[in-house]
């Protein structure tokens, strides 16, 4: 078994966690995006994409890039790299973006604090991956001594975006989904908040950026 493998059963009785519907981030401020990102996308969906790879490439690459650079590249992004943790419990495979505060950008490295699974076509299936692969994160995070207390995670087709959260064993999954035609603004507000959350847990990384 696999990241790519679970059900929402199989999370539930694995490892004992619950799921939750909940809007998240009513209250997030939206954040402009550049012209430089304006443009990159504009020309990505002008171009067509017909796989997963081709999605992530065009679509979600420009949109982490632009975050990394508004945030001094305080965070490594690692694309389409392994994060096998247990193979025992099947928190093993691949993840198509993982974020992480480790500076090290050769291998997965704690902390881990956003995954992003990029599909096709079923968001719904990239949610319950997204979901596993929280779970490993949290566990390699704990394994490393870098507990993380509150991981984010999100599924997107590369045009629609679904966040979740993972804390206190409960995977809440937001109740909005978000077009970057025209909701752009409050995807970038929503990962530019996801980061500066998580740098709450790492009091040394707030000087960073």
């Amino acid at each position: 078994m696999a990241y790519s493998d679970f059900t929402v059963n199989d999370l539930k009785e694995k490892f004992n966690v619950e799921f939750k519907g909940q809007q998240l981030f009513s209250d997030v401020q939206a954040l402009e995006p550049t012209d430089w990102l304006t443009t990159s996308l504009e020309i990505a969906q002008g171009s067509g994409f017909s796989t997963e790879k081709s999605r992530s490439e065009r679509l979600v690459t420009p949109i982490l890039l632009e975050l990394s650079n508004r945030n001094r590249h305080s965070f490594s992004i690692f694309s389409g790299a392994n994060m096998d943790v247990s193979e025992e419990l099947g928190l093993k495979g691949e993840c198509d973006f993982i974020l992480s505060f480790s500076r090290l950008q050769d291998f997965v490295m704690s902390p881990v604090f956003c995954i992003t699974e990029a599909k096709k076509l079923d968001i719904e299936k990239g949610t319950i991956q997204s979901a596993a692969q929280l779970i490993g994160a949290k566990m390699m995070n704990e394994m490393d001594g870098k507990p993380v207390e509150t991981l984010y995670g999100c599924s997107t087709t590369g045009v629609e975006w679904r966040f979740l959260k993972y804390a206190d064993n409960q995977i809440i999954v937001d109740e909005v989904r978000y077009n970057i035609e025209g909701k752009l603004p409050r995807i970038l507000g929503i990962l530019q908040y996801i980061i500066k959350e998580s740098k709450k847990q790492f009091p040394e990384l707030v000087a960073v950026a």
